[in-house]
């Protein structure tokens, strides 16, 4: 009750996707995923509305650096 549940590290396959930004270019959405780099698929994993979700999904998936933006 008064402690934080630790905040598992997630996983993702690094030979065959990349994680990327989609954004909106109408209203300036941003949902954080995967992008299949074979075939350009993306995977939907989190929504972005500031800087902090941004961190978190870095955080859970051990991405390091910055991350490419797809419109």
């Amino acid at each position: 009750m008064f402690f934080k549940k630790k905040a598992e590290k997630k996983t993702y396959d690094k030979e065959n996707k990349k994680p990327v930004i989609k954004a909106s270019i109408c209203n300036g959405e941003q949902v954080a995923g995967f992008q299949d780099i074979h075939t350009g698929a993306f995977e939907e994993v989190m929504l972005i509305r500031d800087s902090e979700d941004l961190y978190k999904f870095k955080e859970e998936y051990g991405i390091s650096g910055d991350i490419d933006k797809i419109y």
